[in-house]
């Protein structure tokens, strides 16, 4: 069975508690998710899967802890590892940066030679008008909206993990 390690990225607490849930649906232990400001080389090399996850800031900007995370990242090396990206926005109040945060990450390691999974997630349930995260008409990871539809959170996690699963 591969090893999944989950790191995020949170200002305010809401991506930590979302790295909580998929945790706990992926049966991944609580000490194997660790907070992106901590992240170490070595603790890239414990885990065959990396799920890591961010809130966006400002006008789509990266959480602050990734700046410094995304290098120990490149670092590490990531040819041999599989990656899934998560992250929280806000659909109402930045519609036209809804997740970008996702799709920074996903720029940033895209030519590491890691392996996306969990990056095909339909647009269709989503109100928002732009999103870097979107690939190919696709969201690169989960897009989540903790601020104007938490109703629909826990349907798009199951949604996706089963994904991750598969």
């Amino acid at each position: 069975m591969k090893k999944i390690g989950i790191f995020y990225g949170s200002s305010t607490g809401t991506t930590e508690s979302v790295a909580h849930t998929i945790a706990q649906k992926l049966g991944v232990a609580s000490n194997d998710v660790h907070d992106a400001s901590k992240l170490t080389g070595e603790m890239v090399k414990e885990y065959d899967v990396l799920v890591l996850g961010t809130s966006t800031w400002g006008c789509g900007e990266l959480q602050d802890d990734w700046y410094d995370a995304v290098k120990v990242l490149k670092k590490a090396g990531l040819s041999s590892k599989e990656v899934a990206l998560f992250g929280c926005g806000d659909s109402e109040s930045y519609c036209d940066t809804f997740c970008d945060g996702i799709g920074v990450l996903y720029e940033e390691l895209k030519g590491t030679g890691c392996k996306f999974i969990g990056n095909h997630v339909p647009t269709g349930d989503y109100n928002f008008s732009s999103s870097t995260a979107v690939v190919d008409g696709e969201f690169a990871g989960l897009p989540l909206d903790e601020m104007n539809e938490s109703d629909k959170t826990e349907g798009r996690i199951d949604n996706w993990v089963k994904s991750l699963k598969d």
